[in-house]
């Protein structure tokens, strides 16, 4: 079938909206219609060759939200005409996936960048040649194709265009600090970034009643916002000449309980590790910068736990209806996060995320 998708020709390349190919959905995989999908910092990096696995031309996004329109064969869990959430792929076979742990895929590099659905094949395609999708997704277009693995069910009361980013960055953010962290009521948490995913560790912190919750960044207004969604205290990193001192006042004497770090900067992991007392947990989510702790010693001592985080050690299908249930509940305000552009203002979506002027675009399809 004919659909309109964003296509990306080169490294760093514009997206064009194009007349594309859509095959029909094979085994396992489904035809979902795309309501609207979120803009990442992940397709970022995709466009500008971070992720050198990828081949170009690519169809880019992997926060989808959308309306099943056809089933392959094989498919049990979804019909035609449900509303789902787009979500990260798996094997569903490896030993990882087979015990419970699908964003720890043996096979996810390959699912997320190689472009292709797990047959070496894809789904998109322009005279006669291979358009290849990201994350086995490809959300930036009218219509995709995706396996069923992939998918989660939502209810049909909810409004689909703000589910999309649940599928990635905000089930990231919220399952990094409710999965992964696990933190106790009354303790502490310094939160490094406030992007999406940073603000959605916000939220997930004031779910669990963390005391204080310490959000930094270097732009006022995504500090407003930490705020306004639950943080106690904010620092603008950019505006102090002692961040270590800055947030030791805050924290006190003994240290923080917990960090959580989306910005991979060599300051504020090296920051959080200072600050991390004997015991306390740190994980990391932001990605393709070298960190040299030398000495180790000065860092890790203590029994301090540093780990690395993929998508929120989250198995979509059960944590994002959680997430979905408290954001009803009013406690997971995603809406207060999310700025709407238009599906042909794709590259004006791309550069308001870049300069913080929107904390998460979503592209309305048309």
């Amino acid at each position: 079938m004919e659909i309109r998708a964003a296509v990306v020709r080169e490294k760093g390349g514009i997206f064009n909206i194009e007349t594309v190919e859509l095959e029909d959905p094979k085994y396992g995989e489904v035809l979902v219609k795309v309501v609207a999908a979120g803009v990442c910092h992940t397709d970022e990096h995709a466009r500008n060759g971070v992720y050198q696995a990828l081949p170009y031309p690519a169809v880019l996004g992997h926060e989808g939200a959308g309306i099943i329109e056809k089933v392959g064969e094989g498919v049990t869990n979804f019909k035609v005409g449900d509303q789902v959430v787009l979500s990260y792929p798996s094997c569903g076979k490896c030993e990882n996936c087979l015990q419970g742990r699908p964003t720890q895929c043996e096979n996810l590099g390959a699912l997320y960048f190689s472009g292709c659905m797990e047959d070496g094949t894809t789904r998109f395609y322009q005279n006669g040649k291979p358009l290849y999708a990201l994350f086995n997704q490809g959300s930036f277009a009218t219509h995709c194709v995706i396996n069923e693995r992939s998918l989660v069910k939502i209810n049909k009361n909810l409004d689909l265009k703000i589910m999309g980013p649940l599928g990635c960055g905000f089930q990231t953010g919220a399952g990094s600090v409710l999965n992964v962290l696990k933190p106790e009521p009354a303790s502490s948490i310094i939160i490094f970034g406030a992007g999406s995913v940073g603000l959605a560790a916000v939220m997930a912190a004031k779910l669990v009643n963390c005391d204080p919750i310490i959000a930094v960044d270097v732009i006022d207004a995504r500090l407003q916002t930490a705020l306004e969604v639950g943080a106690t205290h904010t620092v603008n990193s950019a505006r102090t000449d002692d961040l270590l001192a800055s947030l030791r006042d805050i924290v006190g004497g003994r240290g923080v309980d917990y960090v959580f770090d989306n910005t991979a900067a060599e300051a504020c992991i090296k920051t959080g590790l200072l600050l991390m007392h004997r015991g306390s947990v740190g994980a990391n989510v932001g990605g393709g910068k070298s960190v040299t702790l030398d000495p180790w010693t000065k860092y890790m001592t203590g029994g301090k736990t540093w780990c690395a985080v993929t998508e929120g050690n989250s198995v979509s299908p059960v944590f994002i209806p959680r997430l979905v249930k408290m954001f009803e509940l009013g406690r997971f305000p995603i809406d207060k996060l999310i700025t709407f552009f238009p599906f042909d203002q794709i590259n004006e979506a791309f550069e308001a995320n870049l300069t913080g002027a929107a904390i998460k675009p979503i592209l309305l399809m048309p």
